[in-house]
């Protein structure tokens, strides 16, 4: 049964990537769209009506004899879908529908910009063009919605400038070019504090709570440097991403391209991560592994991704990304979630998901999400 599960998984994986056959995408859709509306409450009836469709969209299957074998093996597959693909199905990204009473909608694309001198903007509000002028820089929010900061002709030059703070609430994104070219995407519940320019500074020094992925620009005179929950990672030009929330234990900083030099506070302990890794930092010791990319960079892809996720992490991120207060009611399951859903998704498609596991029960009351076993 292992290897049917991975065969099935592996059958997802391939629709997500746009890889499958006529006949597999066939396979898949014809279960989502006939038992999207009740996928587990399915009578023995709809269950080998089922089977014999799934039969015949297989290869030759509309040339053959359906016989008993045969469509039991074909109805166990839509069972191994219907547990499976709830969780993994939603990545799909569909309109968000409708919002139902106690619904409540994905986060988005929020952020205030705090300048040196106080003054605070709120970007979403903030409409496109510029948003303040500072010693040496222009700040200016593009088409896109990107923060862009843009050397200009002053002889007092950007070292006066201070330093600005970029921050997401609960439930907002944001994305940010700094003045050297580095380009930042800050996750929910994050902020940023930088120089508004890097002029006359001998190195790149930025401060970061939460999660960002960075692509910082090369320059060998000016190492770049993010200092987060008592670690400092030291680079000259790469792509990484860091995820130093306070209410987590561990700070995970993974290597996508490049090289960088990662090291405590007070550089006792240092390590040179290579692409592919990640190095676990618990306030006092590192612990390097093999990261899965496709996890790590979920969140700015537009998706949640779980493998083997305990039950309280995943709703951190829920917390987090919905703006919602989570509360348990008896003892928390040890099972693990798995799955991926997409971030664009109402809170209720996503909680439905969750339950279909078996694993929790949720009761939503406004915000409040209890979880339940």
């Amino acid at each position: 049964m292992d290897m049917e599960k991975k065969a099935i998984k592996d059958l997802l994986n391939k629709y997500a990537e746009g890889k499958c056959s006529e006949a597999e995408k066939a396979l898949l859709e014809s279960w989502y769209l006939g038992y999207n509306e009740d996928p587990v409450n399915i009578s023995p009836r709809q269950l080998q009506e089922a089977g014999e469709k799934i039969f015949r969209k297989l290869p030759g299957g509309s040339n053959n004899k359906i016989n008993r074998g045969t469509l039991l093996a074909a109805a166990a597959v839509v069972m191994l879908v219907i547990s499976l693909i709830v969780q993994l199905i939603f990545h799909k990204n569909e309109p968000t529908a409708a919002l139902k009473p106690q619904d409540i909608p994905p986060g988005g694309n929020k952020a205030i910009l705090t300048l040196a001198g106080g003054k605070k903007i709120d970007l979403a509000d903030a409409a496109t063009g510029g948003l303040a002028v500072q010693p040496g820089i222009r700040i200016l929010k593009n088409g896109s919605g990107q923060v862009v900061y843009q050397p200009v002709d002053d002889r007092k030059g950007g070292d006066q400038a201070g330093y600005n703070t970029i921050s997401t609430p609960a439930g907002g994104i944001w994305n940010i070019c700094l003045e050297d070219g580095t380009k930042v995407w800050l996750n929910n519940s994050s902020s940023l504090t930088y120089p508004a320019s890097f002029r006359n500074k001998r190195e790149r020094n930025v401060t970061l709570e939460g999660e960002a992925y960075f692509e910082v620009a090369k320059d060998k005179k000016h190492p770049f440097t993010v200092k987060s929950g008592g670690q400092e990672i030291k680079v000259l030009g790469t792509h990484f991403n860091v995820r130093a929330y306070k209410d987590e234990q561990v700070i995970r900083t993974t290597l996508l391209e490049g090289q960088v030099k990662i090291s405590t506070a007070d550089h006792s302990s240092s390590n040179i991560l290579i692409p592919g890794e990640q190095a676990l930092f618990t306030g006092h010791t590192f612990r390097l592994a093999d990261a899965s990319m496709e996890q790590v960079m979920a969140w700015k892809n537009g998706y949640f991704r779980f493998d083997n996720t305990p039950v309280e992490q995943v709703m951190r991120e829920l917390a987090r990304w919905y703006d919602i207060e989570v509360r348990y009611e008896g003892p928390v399951s040890a099972e693990k979630l798995n799955g991926r859903i997409s971030r664009s998704k109402n809170i209720s498609k996503v909680l439905t998901a969750l339950e279909a596991t078996k694993i929790v029960r949720f009761k939503v009351e406004g915000r409040r999400v209890t979880v339940m076993r």
